[in-house]
């Protein structure tokens, strides 16, 4: 079964380049920088910085980044970690003192270090052309002349403008004007910002060297200088009201900026139909959980692309490659774990507990002798309070889950977006963005985090910090658990696919824990449904609430399955029959997903055209 979708974007060809983002303006930004002679390495990290200021509830300076890179002149994919660590101070002995049994969602005390800057100028000294100051021109130009108030950042300013004027003033300053927030369709700017910006571009060009030397020292203004002197000093000195209910300052400190240091490494392959190899982060990141996806669909039959014995079968091995996600992803996973969860025999295992039922069981596998050990959130029922989740952070957790065939209707707030409530309780979501350049380079980058609504704005720098460390477990001798040093499991989950051993596609979304989900059915939309790339963007997506959330309070919803209502009402029976609890959502509502490819003699972009936000360019 094929759906059609109405109306379709175009599917972009050319030869020249092509690029593709969450906002046209990063669009229009790294094809800009593609006609003036740079390579997709320097238009991906200026469209990057320009994603901070345009989508500042997506994403900020103080976020984090992964990306995969295509290196055309060496062959080869690298993956590029711009994921900051915990503070030295953090610790879950440090957590329990102060009474809390999860990391608040926002404020300084969830922050690690920043990655996003320290990524984005590794990416342009090591394998980019240009310089600092172009490549930052872009943003520093938006900062200081304006960019459109679209209507979601609106409605998130909307939602946090009473948090921001009762408790903190520093962010009302930047994003509300006489304490109302900016009208839609206006002119939004973050002169300080800029100020930031430019000021480093000042000092790193008078330091003087190379384009790579003068590189290099924004990075020590970033993370040894001033930025990490007021960083530290903010933390340190000042204390913010978060969801725990309570106020915290913050851990990090300018000696933990100093430590820290973005990192290249191997990418994780999964080889897939004799054909593909896709390509993801390592376990320290949510991405091998598309491999495992992958493998435990490579032993079905999955030629009825879109029937519900298709969709069955790809939300139950979504439910066991993220409950194996919860037992045994994170950054002190024992080295061996990815290829004991890819081993043949395991996954075999796994497969043959795909039943012609929904489960609503969590199930992770045994790995050898070594059983699991889920987090404590995870084995909590839904909706329970945990210790030390205060009032603020317990209001308004979501949909209530239907009983099995009870169909329930859900707002549009999943198209990649934050989720605000009245409370001030905030989940920020993500930006991505994909180039190719006519050299065969290649970018695929999820950015995310230091979301205007996620902690407050250091006045004098112009942003907030991060709140990454939610994603930790406050328990010990956990794959994620939270220790010095350590970096959270990310969701973030940039994707890039070779074919017939060809660098061949750069794809991904925002999403959080539907990243992974919504770029699987994309990626099988092509390989089994025929879909061209923009075809499989615009058809009807879903995604399962099944295992706890990353983000705070951690909640689950066994047997939650949410669905664009564009799918047939006969499969959705189907599914409801088969024991699925299903969410219908509105008609063009789930994901964010952008592509760029490299076919033979040409080259192809497409982009999503839920929230008529994101756009692809090219020639």
């Amino acid at each position: 079964m094929v759906y059609a979708v109405t109306p379709p974007r175009p599917e972009l060809v050319g030869h020249f380049g092509m690029a593709a983002s969450t906002h046209y303006l990063a669009t229009a930004t790294a094809m800009s920088v593609l006609e003036r002679g740079g390579n997709a390495f320097d238009a991906a990290a200026a469209g990057g910085f320009v994603l901070q200021v345009v989508e500042p509830h997506m994403n900020g300076p103080a976020g984090e980044v992964p990306m995969l890179l295509w290196d055309a002149a060496a062959g080869g994919a690298q993956v590029l970690c711009g994921q900051g660590v915990a503070p030295a101070a953090a610790s879950v002995a440090k957590f329990r003192e102060l009474g809390l049994e999860l990391v608040p969602g926002t404020g300084p005390l969830a922050a690690t270090v920043p990655g996003s800057f320290g990524a984005w100028t590794l990416l342009v000294e090591r394998w980019g052309t240009w310089s600092l100051a172009d490549v930052l021109d872009y943003a520093i130009g938006f900062c200081e002349s304006g960019f459109p108030a679209l209507p979601r950042i609106v409605d998130t300013i909307a939602e946090v403008s009473e948090l921001f004027v009762k408790h903190w003033p520093t962010s009302a300053a930047v994003w509300l004007s006489g304490g109302a927030p900016p009208r839609a369709g206006g002119r939004l700017r973050n002169p300080a910002l800029g100020r930031t910006y430019r000021r480093i571009v000042e000092e790193a060009t008078r330091a003087g060297g190379s384009r790579e030397a003068q590189l290099r020292a924004a990075r020590d203004i970033w993370y040894r200088g001033w930025v990490a002197e007021e960083i530290g000093r903010f933390c340190a000195d000042t204390h913010w009201l978060d969801t725990s209910g309570r106020e915290h300052g913050g851990l990090l400190t300018a000696d933990d900026m100093a430590g820290w240091e973005p990192t290249v490494e191997a990418p994780a392959v999964f080889d897939y139909a004799g054909r593909y190899q896709v390509l993801k982060t390592g376990v320290w990141g949510q991405g091998p959980a598309f491999g495992q996806q992958l493998a435990l669909l490579d032993g079905l039959d999955l030629d009825a692309y879109g029937t519900p014995d298709y969709l069955h079968a790809v939300i139950e091995s979504t439910k066991l490659a993220f409950a194996d996600r919860e037992a045994w992803y994170g950054d002190s996973a024992h080295p061996d774990t990815l290829a004991l969860l890819l081993a043949p025999e395991y996954t075999a295992a796994r497969r043959s507990l795909i039943g012609p039922e929904a489960s609503l069981e969590l199930r992770p596998g045994h790995l050898g002798d070594r059983a699991p050990r889920l987090p404590r959130f995870a084995l909590s029922p839904v909706g329970e309070a945990l210790a030390g989740v205060g009032a603020l952070g317990m209001a308004g957790l979501g949909m209530t889950l239907p009983g099995a065939g009870e169909p329930t209707l859900a707002s549009s707030a999943g198209v990649g977006e934050p989720v605000t409530g009245p409370d001030g309780r905030v989940n920020g979501d993500t930006c991505h963005l994909d180039v190719v350049d006519s050299a065969g380079n290649m970018v695929s980058a999820t950015p995310s985090g230091g979301w205007l609504q996620s902690s407050p704005v250091l006045p004098e720098l112009g942003f907030p910090l991060g709140t990454r460390g939610q994603m930790f477990a406050i328990e010990d001798g956990l794959p994620n658990s939270l220790r010095p040093g350590a970096r959270p499991r990310t969701t973030l989950s940039p994707s890039m696919a070779l074919r017939d051993g060809e660098p061949w596609m750069a794809f991904g979304t925002p999403g959080g824990d539907q990243q992974d989900q919504w770029s699987l059915h994309f990626f099988l939309a092509m390989v089994h449904g025929g879909l061209g790339p923009q075809a499989a963007i615009e058809a009807p997506a879903m995604h399962s609430g099944h295992f706890p959330s990353s983000f705070y309070p951690r909640a689950s919803n066994p047997g939650q399955l949410t669905v664009e209502s564009r799918f047939p009402p006969s499969v959705l029976t189907e599914l409801r029959r088969r024991g699925h609890r299903i969410v219908e959502s509105d008609p063009w509502s789930l994901g964010r997903l952008s592509a760029v490819l490299r076919e033979s003699d040409h080259l192809v972009a497409a982009a999503n055209p839920r929230g008529s936000q994101g756009y692809a360019a090219g020639r």
